[in-house]
């Protein structure tokens, strides 16, 4: 009887521990994710141009416009499986791709693309003002007519499809993307839900994916550290302090340029002098060794240096403190009245924190007095990049396409997104006669001579496009895509088998 019961409990035991070791070594491919993040979306409208990169990121897994990005930045069929162009560029008429269902399971129409279209037109989404008319042509036919013609057109068309009169679309989150939104509490986490009837079949592995939002790296990292979450977006200076034997960690572009905005209407920035002075006290490298452990690639163009063919690499300032003295001299400024600069930086962004606490620094070397004012994000985007009350700011500016326009459309005079105050007829002209010019050379070239104007006009400092990693569990997961725009694909994303 005692032997019985001795075997019983020792089948048990095998059972038990034969249970624990099949749950460990089949970490399903299809199974959940855990990731933090250190800023929450400003909306979940994908019509609403006020988001955040990081709220982007998120939305690119809930909704798809008509065109996405490959990892080469280049436009590929989304919801559209084809497209035609006619009248030397004036005229796209896309092919919508049979049997697509939204996440309440109706069925994408051509009225549900012009509906999202012409809100996003009308909310002056970038690239889109050049819409003359959109038009539904059939059952499974959209036609859009420019103003004038545009053969680089569609990376503008990544805009997130809705339903046709969805008008409360903080509500009524409904893509067609490869997740499905769950719920969000705000400050704590939101998450996605794998949507089984996604137009790909094998997409996405994961059944789920939350979003954990941290109010800082430091937290975050504590939690990455301990377990409570499977992957972060980390900074360099996160990366350099995680175990390397513990987590895989991948190297990637931000695909944003990181700058010191000067407030170009603001005195004494509205003086040309000044702001080059300030140029030759930075120094950038400086900040990218300090703040950045070494990692990142400078840039002293308001382009990301990704965009090769039309980045131009020798437009950076030199560090110069004894010109920038000289300089700040001819505007007036001296150790008896001494320039001051108050940067104004937005709390929940580290990196940037870091970078303006190093610019200090480095300012006071020329006899500048600058001093850091942090405030939270949605105080930043009112303060600064609505109403325009500020001096300076520490920011990263990306674009929503792979373009040039994306980056350098925000500096013409009187645009909605110019907080910088930049304003030159000289670029207007150059500006605008890239958007018209059809001969690539000649197109190229004017994008590198609107670079130039900006540069040398000092309208800001131009840091770096900062290398920003994303990290996993050591040996959980993979299939973490790379793109040259800010974007999390948490579709391609599996859990690694055997972990």
């Amino acid at each position: 009887m005692k032997n019985s019961k001795i075997r019983q409990l020792v089948l048990v035991t095998i059972t038990v521990i034969l249970a624990v070791v099949s749950l460990s070594c089949t970490n399903n491919k299809n199974g959940g994710l855990r990731y933090g993040l250190t800023t929450e979306p400003m909306t979940l409208d994908p019509l609403n141009p006020r988001n955040t990169a990081d709220g982007r990121s998120i939305l690119f897994n809930i909704f798809e416009g008509l065109v996405k990005p490959n990892t080469d930045g280049i436009p590929v069929p989304c919801i559209a499986e084809s497209w035609t162009i006619e009248d030397n560029g004036l005229i796209y008429n896309f092919i919508i791709r049979e049997g697509i269902l939204f996440h309440d399971n109706s069925p994408l129409t051509p009225a549900d693309i012009k509906f999202s279209l012409d809100t996003a037109i009308a909310a002056g989404f970038a690239g889109l003002s050049n819409v003359d008319e959109v038009l539904i042509q059939n059952e499974n036919t959209i036609r859009i007519i420019l103003k004038t013609a545009d053969p680089y057109f569609l990376p503008y068309l990544t805009v997130g499809i809705v339903k046709n009169g969805n008008t409360d679309r903080e509500k009524n989150i409904i893509g067609s993307g490869p997740f499905y939104f769950e719920s969000y509490k705000p400050q704590r986490d939101l998450v996605l839900r794998k949507f089984n009837n996604y137009w790909q079949k094998d997409l996405p592995y994961l059944d789920m994916v939350t979003i954990v939002f941290f109010a800082n790296y430091d937290t975050l990292l504590v939690a990455f550290r301990g377990g409570s979450i499977d992957g972060a977006s980390i900074t360099g200076s996160m990366a350099a302090q995680l175990d390397h034997r513990r987590f895989d960690i991948f190297d990637n572009s931000s695909a944003a340029v990181q700058l010191l905005v000067l407030n170009n209407a603001a005195a004494p920035l509205d003086n040309i002098t000044v702001r080059r002075a300030i140029n030759h006290g930075i120094n950038v490298q400086g900040i990218i060794d300090t703040a950045f452990f070494g990692m990142g690639t400078p840039s002293g163009s308001p382009l990301i240096p990704g965009l090769s063919r039309y980045y131009v690499n020798s437009l950076s300032y030199s560090y110069n403190t004894e010109l920038a003295g000289t300089l700040l001299s001819q505007a007036g400024f001296n150790s008896a009245n001494r320039l001051s600069l108050e940067i104004t930086v937005p709390s929940n962004f580290a990196m940037h924190v870091d970078t303006a606490q190093v610019i200090v620094s480095q300012l006071e070397e020329i006899g500048v007095n600058a001093t850091i004012k942090l405030v939270d994000w949605n105080t930043w985007f009112d303060v600064v990049y609505i109403n325009r009350n500020y001096q300076a700011t520490i920011i990263s500016l990306d674009s929503p396409t792979v373009s040039p326009r994306g980056f350098l459309a925000r500096y013409r005079s009187g645009d909605g997104e110019n907080f910088i105050n930049f304003s030159s007829a000289e670029f207007d002209r150059v500006y605008a006669a890239a958007l018209t010019e059809t001969d690539n050379a000649r197109r190229i070239n004017l994008y590198k001579d609107a670079q130039r104007i900006i540069t040398e006009n000092a309208a800001s400092v131009y840091i770096q496009d900062i290398s920003y990693f994303t990290a996993f569990r050591g040996n959980a997961y993979g299939g973490a895509l790379d793109y040259p725009l800010y974007a999390i694909d948490f579709a391609s994303i599996y859990g690694i088998t055997n972990n």
